[in-house]
C-alpha cells in the first residue's frame, strides 16, 4: 500500500487492498446514513467530495459507489471545495439562504396586527356590537380593507396565514344543532314508537314510515347537482324556476317497508293523499305480507298526516274498512320529522340518482324513482296517480264519531289505532 492508500505489490498485497478499500466503502455508507437526513442536495455533494479527498487514489469512484451516486456529482463537488469553478458557476451554487434571512415577516415588525385582525374578526373581542364586519362577508379582502383603513398594510395571504396559525380560525359553514323546544316526553315517544315497531315485525306484521317528498316543477328546469357529460356540453335548462302551467307539479308520496327495505312511491299531481298507502297495500304490501291482519304506520307529527288531521284518520279508517287491517299509528314527537326512516332511507337515495337532470316529465320523474338503487339492497317501485282530489274538505264531529279509534294511555293524540267496522269483502 502507498502514503495515498493505492495499491502497489503482489497479489496477496492486492487482496489485502480490496479488503481494506470495501471496509472503507461500508464505513462510509454507514456514515453517510447517519446525517443524511440533514443535509441539502449542496451538502451531501459537499460531504461527499470531502470524503473522496480523505479517501485517497480512486477516492472518487470508492466514495460514488458506496453512496450510490453519481461521480459526476462528487466532481463537481471537489471542484468546489477546490475554489476551481467560474463566479457564475459558483453563485449559482452557493444561492442559499442564511439562517435568519430573508424579509422579516409581518407580524414580527407589528405584533399588535394579530389582535387588530382579531378585533374585526370577532365583534365580541372588543364588545362592539355595530363592528365593521358584523353585516357583510368576513372573506379576507373585506378584512384586509377593513386592517387598511385602521393603518395596517396586509395581503389577503398574510391575513389568512395570521387567521389559521397564530388565532386558530378555519373556513367553516353553519351547523344545524339548535332543534328549539321539544317536547317533555320526546323521547319517550320514541321508545314507545321504537318498542311497537319490534312488536309488530316479531308478530311478522308490517311497518311502514311515510311521508311526502318536496314538490318538483315538472320541466326542463334546474335541478341541484352535477352529472358527467361530454366536456364544455352541459344540457340546457330554463334560467327561471317559474311554474310551468301545463306540466304542473310532481307531489310524491312515499311508503317505506322498514322490515323488507322496500319502498313504492305514488307520484301524483294534485295532492298527496291516503290514497298512496292503499296502493302500496294492493301493489306490494298484500303480497309481500299475506297473513297480515294489522299494520304499523310511522309519520310526521304535522302535514296531511299530522296527528290533528281529521281526514287523515277518516281515510285510514276508509282503507281498514278495505282492507280488513287494524291500523295503528305512531306519530313522531312534534319538531322531529327528520328522523323519520323515509327521509334518510329513501328519499335521500332519490334524490341523489336524480341530481344534476332536468325533470321534463312525470314519466320521467317516475322512472328515476324506480330506478333508484343503494348497495344496502334497497327497492323502490312507483307509478303515477294521475287523478284529482278534493281540497278543503272538512270532517264533522258526527263523522269522528262514527269512526273506530282506541287511543293509547301514553299520548292518545300520537298513538292509536283504527279497526276495520266490518269484515272486508
Amino acid at each position: 500500500m502507498n502514503e495515498q492508500g493505492g495499491w502497489k505489490g503482489g497479489r496477496d498485497d492486492f487482496r489485502l487492498y480490496r479488503q481494506v478499500r470495501e471496509e472503507k466503502q461500508r464505513t462510509l455508507a454507514t456514515h453517510y446514513e447517519r446525517i443524511r437526513a440533514f443535509l441539502d442536495e449542496r451538502g451531501r455533494r459537499l460531504w461527499a467530495a470531502n470524503e473522496a479527498i480523505r479517501f485517497g487514489r480512486g477516492g472518487i469512484r470508492a466514495v460514488a459507489e458506496a453512496l450510490g451516486m453519481s461521480q459526476m456529482t462528487v466532481i463537481a463537488g471537489a471542484k468546489e471545495l477546490r475554489g476551481e469553478l467560474h463566479r457564475e458557476a459558483e453563485e449559482i451554487v452557493r444561492r442559499q439562504r442564511c439562517c435568519g434571512g430573508g424579509r422579516k415577516a409581518l407580524t414580527s415588525k407589528h405584533p399588535e396586527i394579530v389582535r387588530a385582525i382579531e378585533a374585526i374578526v370577532d365583534p365580541s373581542t372588543r364588545g362592539d356590537p355595530m363592528a365593521p364586519l358584523k353585516w357583510t362577508s368576513k372573506s379576507l379582502e373585506n378584512i384586509r380593507e377593513e386592517l387598511g383603513e385602521s393603518g395596517y398594510q396586509a395581503s389577503a395571504t398574510t391575513i389568512g396565514k395570521i387567521l389559521r396559525e397564530q388565532l386558530g380560525y378555519t373556513l367553516q359553514g353553519l351547523k344545524k344543532t339548535r332543534e328549539g323546544s321539544s317536547h317533555e316526553d320526546r323521547n319517550a315517544q320514541f321508545e314507545h314508537l321504537n318498542r311497537n315497531c319490534r312488536e309488530f315485525q316479531d308478530r311478522h306484521q308490517p311497518v311502514i314510515s311515510v311521508d311526502t317528498k318536496k314538490k318538483e316543477l315538472v320541466g326542463d328546469f334546474n335541478n341541484g347537482g352535477r352529472e358527467w357529460q361530454p366536456k364544455g356540453q352541459p344540457e340546457e335548462v330554463r334560467g327561471h324556476d317559474f311554474e310551468d302551467k301545463k306540466l304542473g307539479k310532481a307531489i310524491p308520496y312515499g311508503v317505506y317497508d322498514i322490515g323488507r327495505n322496500q319502498g313504492w312511491v305514488s307520484v301524483g299531481i294534485d295532492h298527496d293523499t291516503v290514497q298512496s298507502i292503499g296502493s302500496w297495500w294492493r301493489q306490494m304490501g298484500q303480497p309481500t305480507y299475506p297473513g297480515a291482519t294489522e299494520l304499523l304506520i310511522t309519520a310526521d307529527a304535522g302535514g296531511s298526516n299530522g296527528y290533528r288531521t281529521r281526514l287523515w284518520k277518516r281515510e285510514l279508517q276508509r282503507l281498514a274498512d278495505e282492507t280488513g287491517l287494524t291500523i295503528t299509528v305512531c306519530h313522531l314527537p312534534p319538531g322531529t320529522s327528520k328522523w323519520n326512516k323515509i327521509e334518510h332511507r329513501m328519499f335521500c337515495h332519490i334524490t341523489r340518482n336524480w341530481r344534476g337532470r332536468p325533470l321534463i316529465s312525470l314519466d320521467t320523474i317516475v322512472n328515476l324513482i324506480a330506478d333508484t338503487r343503494t348497495t344496502k339492497g334497497l327497492t323502490i317501485h312507483s307509478a303515477l296517480d294521475p287523478n284529482a282530489y278534493e281540497k278543503g274538505i272538512k270532517i264533522s264531529d258526527e263523522e269522528m264519531a262514527e269512526l273506530r279509534i282506541k287511543r293509547e294511555d301514553f299520548h292518545g293524540e300520537w298513538n292509536y289505532s283504527i279497526h276495520p267496522r266490518k269484515a272486508p269483502p
